[in-house]
């Protein structure tokens, strides 16, 4: 385990920095045919999904902050 935490906000620039540069490097490997496109969009894909779960858990970590906060409008669930 690392010594040094990183925020959840930290990690997703991270991710969506590392997805932006693999689009170039993986057009590229696919271009010179040392990658697959199949193989290409597989790791793709799953950097996505790497991304999609910081994303969730970023936005229940959010929820829970504030959980036991009045809301200033009531819900379209709140009877009136």
């Amino acid at each position: 385990m690392p010594s040094t935490r990183y925020s959840l906000r930290e990690q997703i620039a991270c991710v969506k920095r590392e997805i932006a540069m693999r689009k170039k490097v993986y057009r590229d490997k696919v271009w010179k045919r040392t990658m697959t496109q199949s193989e290409a969009d597989r790791e793709f894909t799953l950097m996505e999904a790497v991304l999609a779960t910081l994303e969730d858990k970023e936005h229940h970590h959010q929820q829970n902050l504030f959980a036991g906060f009045p809301q200033d409008h009531p819900s379209e669930d709140s009877p009136p």
